[in-house]
């Protein structure tokens, strides 16, 4: 499958990707990974994003598309990869469209987790993760055994600076205004599948019921 994964913050795109890859071995590609990747592997266009990252500052889209190219020629991607979190802006979609023009592949669908915003906010205001291995924890859900102290490794439990309210309200906003363009840019490219993603289970059976899996 190729597909893009549009949502907000804590709409579940991570979660659902895992469950898509494992159906059939499609990979998932965030740009954060990718942009990583090639800085480890000193490639020449590593190099320039790690000048920006460095520096505190974006990586321009040129240098992201140029990166993506890179990846999605990759042998792994033959089989298939799921976009989490990209494209974000109206550019973005389209310096995609022409790449992936350029590179003879075709997307099977933009999936869209619309997810309620006040689900979000508790969903993100809950969560909580080990400062050391990362584990994630939900203090509703899934609490850690012993309050504050991680299951696997021990480590200090904590709320992320980025997911209190104030914080997540403002990441929603700023998804709105930058990124939920996208959903109509879709729509009119007939890419677009719109689903409920209040449950993981409910999206990955949609997405296989729109590819025919």
């Amino acid at each position: 499958m190729r597909l893009i994964l549009l949502g907000a913050p804590g709409a579940g795109k991570g979660t659902v990707a895992k469950m898509l890859t494992a159906i059939d071995g499609s990979v998932q590609i965030s740009t954060g990974d990718i942009l990583r990747a090639a800085v480890k592997e000193g490639t020449e266009l590593g190099k320039q994003a790690e000048a920006y990252m460095k520096a505190g500052d974006l990586v321009p889209d040129e240098l992201i598309m140029g990166i993506m190219k890179e990846r999605l020629k990759e042998d792994d991607c033959q089989q298939g990869f799921l976009l989490d979190g990209f494209p974000r802006t109206i550019p973005q979609a389209e310096q995609l469209k022409d790449l992936l023009a350029e590179l003879g592949i075709t997307l099977d669908a933009a999936v869209n987790l619309d997810v309620p915003r006040e689900v979000i906010l508790d969903r993100l205001t809950t969560r909580r993760t080990c400062e050391d291995c990362g584990a994630i924890y939900n203090i509703k859900s899934n609490p850690p055994k012993v309050e504050g102290v991680c299951d696997k490794c021990g480590g200090k439990v904590v709320q992320r600076a980025d997911e209190t309210e104030e914080a997540i309200s403002k990441r929603l906003d700023v998804y709105e205004e930058k990124t939920a363009p996208l959903v109509s840019f879709y729509e009119k490219e007939g890419l677009l599948l719109n689903v409920n993603a209040t449950s993981s289970e409910d999206v990955v059976a949609a997405i296989k019921e729109r590819l025919g899996i």
